[in-house]
């Protein structure tokens, strides 16, 4: 009838107890442990937040920023929305208010990005129009005590600097 008995290996007392199995992963294991205890110079390992990462490519993405212009050092977002519909974990909040200074039509009055929904992805930097929001901030790891910490609002974004003197650039 064509069908096909396979015999199952391993029914002895011994086989099942998994003895000889879990001897050869403890000798495994101590070999590599040994080995590594008495050359630590193979170790591929960073004692972070002491050492920074040296293999950081420009294209790293860390912590958002907002950006100013270079004119008249006002907040280059319009309000345009695009960063938030882009962003596929919605985790960007704006609200728009008119703008005062009649450079241009609007600009944020709220701009906040909850950094425990970001997945990091940088849609919001590739949908930004005017260039207004990057991820160059080269912030490796936030840190906090509280959930409201992690919500990054508008002064705090334009606060953050960019780390382009230390490898970090604009991709173009």
């Amino acid at each position: 009838m064509g069908i096909k008995v396979i015999h199952r290996h391993g029914n002895t007392f011994k086989e099942k107890m998994y003895i000889s199995a879990v001897y050869n992963g403890m000798k495994t294991t101590l070999k590599h442990f040994t080995k590594n205890l008495s050359d630590t110079s193979n170790l591929q390992s960073v004692c972070y937040p002491e050492l920074k990462p040296t293999d950081i490519t420009s294209r790293y993405r860390g912590v958002h920023r907002l950006t100013h212009r270079k004119e008249d050092n006002s907040i280059a977002c319009v309000a345009c929305f695009m960063c938030a519909t882009a962003c596929p974990a919605e985790c960007i909040e704006i609200v728009a208010k008119e703008r005062e200074d009649s450079v241009d039509e609007k600009m944020p009055a709220i701009f906040n990005i909850d950094l425990l929904e970001c997945i990091f992805c940088g849609y919001c930097v590739e949908a930004c129009p005017c260039d207004a929001i990057r991820m160059d901030s080269g912030i490796f790891s936030v840190i906090a005590d509280n959930r409201e910490d992690f919500i990054y609002n508008k002064e705090k974004l334009l606060s953050i600097k960019c780390m382009e003197g230390e490898g970090f650039s604009r991709a173009k």
